[in-house]
């Protein structure tokens, strides 16, 4: 319970920040200023303790003594030597007058210097490719912060206060971690269609994550790959369901949008997640392949695409590994198959693959349907899941999950049909955590179950000519009982005698009363007659 107080603590605290930009800028454009020095507190709070931890074997009492005992040491015979284990540990130095908790101080002695925060930035950017271009996004020259330096300066100086609030001395990795994806679903919400580009709702991102990591649970230096990988919360999960060492996990993620790109860095060091295992890539995922280089196939593989975009489809994509044996490309105005033919290739036999594409890829024709044959002839498609409408921040459409493996024995398709699983919200609806365990037995029984799953054979799926349109799978019509007219009618009898009841009543109660005047009791005795007659 204390740690969910901490957490709800901290989320108020860094969520409040957002009011000091709010009416400023719209969120997609405060949300870099607020996740930006969040960020950078995180790095200098988290350096400062280690500071102290390294001169006195133990936690400071506060972020106030630990700059303390850091200034000092800088000035003895062994602050290179503290320095260089700083930069192999951390991969980063920050000089003392440029940690957040002096920066903090100026604020609150009105003597904050933004100067002094750029070129914080700046050295953090510089100390190695890990953190290049890291806080790019962050103008703190903007007119929009305000009119003039003075003004610019102080919101700023505003937002470093009520950020400096947030106590991350005492709160875990976790817990900060867990803040900032809250703060990103905030931001989702308020973005709306603007959001699709960085934030899977939390449920979607369960079930994907549940389905592909089962049977690999315990598997020894997981590794997990999203070539869409947004602010990197698929990535993420992983370490909520994995049984062995979390430190062994190994995370692969390409983002073509820069700015969510560094988001998703910011989001892994704000998990714990070591540098070394940390293998981001800034590129468009389909027009060149990645990674090539180094380990290229994965046991997971999460997808949460943007659906039917365009690519170029050129004939040159024909000789791609990643599309060659299929024969034919995803068409130029619908890419959804070439996400996800670029996901499986990078598949290891043996994993499991799981991503998010509207309805249109089980059924469409053309190239898609030759892909779609090829991969169910293939055995590779292992499961459809039908979601419910609306889940998503920028788009309302029904969408599912379609599950792969590379190598199995058989090629039926188990069908979920899990449209109806949610709560309705006002602006989007909601997957409970009892709808995402539902889906997970139905997924993890594979068997049919009336009006929920359907287990289809390779024999059903070539019948229907290869099309996977989930109706045509699981029927979940319900139908409506039957009308008892003989009942309705007693019914409307027994009603209609009790009007009559008591307009009776009510006609002996007008007539008691009485009235000197005679245009009054004119009309009610007119009453009367209408009610009467």
């Amino acid at each position: 319970m204390a740690e969910q107080e901490n957490s709800k603590d901290l989320i108020s605290v860094l969520w409040s920040g957002a009011d000091v930009l709010r009416s400023k800028m719209d969120a997609n454009e405060y949300k870099n200023y607020l996740l930006g020095i969040v960020f950078y507190k995180y790095l200098s709070d988290s350096f400062l303790i280690r500071v102290y931890d390294l001169i006195n074997d133990e936690k400071p009492e506060s972020l106030k003594v630990a700059l303390e005992a850091y200034k000092n040491e800088l000035k003895g015979e062994y602050a290179n030597d503290l320095l260089d284990e700083l930069k192999q540990d951390r991969k980063y130095v920050i000089e003392p007058e440029l940690t957040y908790t002096c920066f903090a101080e100026d604020a609150r002695n009105n003597c904050f210097n933004r100067e002094q925060l750029q070129k914080a930035f700046n050295n953090i950017e510089q100390s190695g490719e890990l953190f290049v271009d890291l806080f790019s996004d962050i103008d703190l020259y903007s007119s929009r912060l305000g009119a003039g330096d003075q003004k610019q300066s102080d919101t700023i100086a505003e937002l470093i206060k009520v950020i400096d609030q947030a106590d991350l001395l005492n709160s875990d990795g976790e817990i900060l971690g867990d803040a900032y994806e809250y703060l990103i679903g905030q931001f989702a919400s308020e973005t709306g269609k603007k959001a699709g580009e960085f934030y899977t709702p939390q449920a979607v991102s369960k079930i994907l994550t549940r389905i592909a990591i089962t049977g690999q649970e315990n598997v020894k230096g997981l590794s997990i790959y999203d070539p869409c990988m947004g602010s990197g919360s698929l990535l993420l999960n992983a370490k909520r369901y994995y049984k062995g060492d979390t430190n062994y996990i190994k995370y692969y993620g390409q983002e073509l949008n820069m700015s969510t790109y560094n988001l998703a860095r910011m989001n892994m060091f704000l998990h714990d997640v070591a540098a070394e295992n940390q293998n981001l890539h800034h590129g468009d995922t389909l027009d060149a392949d990645w990674p090539t280089g180094e380990e290229t196939d994965f046991h997971m593989v999460l997808m949460n695409p943007p659906y039917s975009a365009k690519w170029s489809a050129a004939s040159g994509f024909l000789q791609d590994e990643r599309f060659s044996e299929y024969g034919v490309l995803a068409p130029k105005s619908k890419a959804d198959y070439a996400f996800l033919l670029h996901g499986l290739y990078h598949l290891k036999s043996n994993g499991t693959m799981a991503i998010v594409l509207p309805h249109g890829v089980l059924f469409r024709g053309a190239a898609e349907e030759k892909i779609r044959e090829k991969l169910l002839r293939s055995g590779n498609i292992y499961a459809v899941i039908g979601l419910p409408a609306n889940l998503f921040y920028n788009t309302s459409i029904p969408t599912c999950i379609v599950v792969l493996k590379k190598h199995r024995d058989g090629r039926d398709v188990l069908f979920i049909d899990a449209s109806k699983k949610f709560i309705k919200g006002k602006k989007q609806n909601e997957m409970s955590d009892e709808h995402i365990d539902e889906v997970m037995d139905l997924y993890n029984r594979r068997e049919t179950v009336d009006k929920e799953s359907y287990l289809a054979s390779f024999d059903d799926i070539e019948k229907n000519d290869f099309n996977l349109n989930i109706p045509r799978y699981v029927d979940n019509f319900e139908k409506e009982e039957e009308v008892d007219i003989n009942g309705l009618l007693e019914d409307m009898q027994k009603t209609d005698d009790e009007i009559g009841k008591v307009e009776g009543e009510f006609v002996n109660l007008l007539k008691d009363l009485t009235s000197s005047d005679e245009n009054i009791m004119a009309s009610l005795n007119r009453y009367i007659d209408m009610i009467e007659g």
